[in-house]
């Protein structure tokens, strides 16, 4: 530990976030910090905060909203929740104002977005409801990628996708399912939009599902 000469609520502050990290949690914001501490002032907990980051304790925040990140945790980034996307019959894509820290491991350094799972499709895959993907924004997919399909404009669904040239030409998007079967369009009826890179899974979540 650095030697560094920490006032009481320093401390507290320090060892509030340590054991946040200890449980798993993602960094957290003043917000949470405040009610963790009970604290009234957030003004008060920020240079309580920026005293932690001249001491190294805490990384910079440099004016993001990514959380107040202890030195030496892993450096993830805020990725988007665009909703909720069927592994089973297409369902529309409903956007939410969300976005949460994505550890590195499981992004690209292209624009990355997340989406919740709803059905049981992809369970071959180990996909299963309730899951979390993380898609990189891409317009074009190799044969047997699992892509986020926009099929006829409108709706939305996460399968493996697969390439005919024809004639006449088609695209098929494939379940992880052996009781559901793959889908077949023509090729201008298919829009990709993402393929899947990584994948989250809260078991708490899980249990309470």
């Amino acid at each position: 530990m650095n030697d560094v000469w920490l006032t009481r609520r320093q401390a507290d502050v320090l060892a509030w976030l340590e054991e946040h990290r200890s449980r798993g949690g993602r960094p957290p914001k003043l917000d949470e910090i405040c009610a963790g501490l009970r604290l009234r002032s957030r003004g008060s907990l920020h240079k309580h905060v920026q005293a932690l980051i001249e001491g190294g304790f805490v990384e910079p925040m440099q004016g993001r909203r990514r959380g107040v990140r202890l030195r030496g945790d892993p450096v993830g980034d805020e990725v988007p929740l665009a909703g909720t996307i069927a592994a089973g019959r297409p369902l529309e894509a409903v956007e939410v104002p969300e976005s949460f820290d994505v550890p590195a491991l499981l992004r690209s350094d292209r624009p990355c977005f997340a989406l919740r799972v709803r059905g049981d499709s992809m369970v071959g895959d180990g996909i299963l409801d309730g899951d979390i993907v993380i898609v990189e924004r891409r317009e074009e997919a190799r044969d047997g990628e699992i892509v986020v399909a926009i099929v006829d404009g409108e709706e939305a669904t996460l399968k493996r996708i697969r390439k005919f040239p024809g004639p006449p030409a088609a695209v098929e998007l494939r379940p992880a399912n052996p009781h559901m079967e793959a889908l077949r369009y023509a090729p201008d009826r298919v829009r990709v939009t993402g393929v899947v890179i990584g994948q989250m899974r809260s078991y708490l979540a899980r249990k309470n599902h």
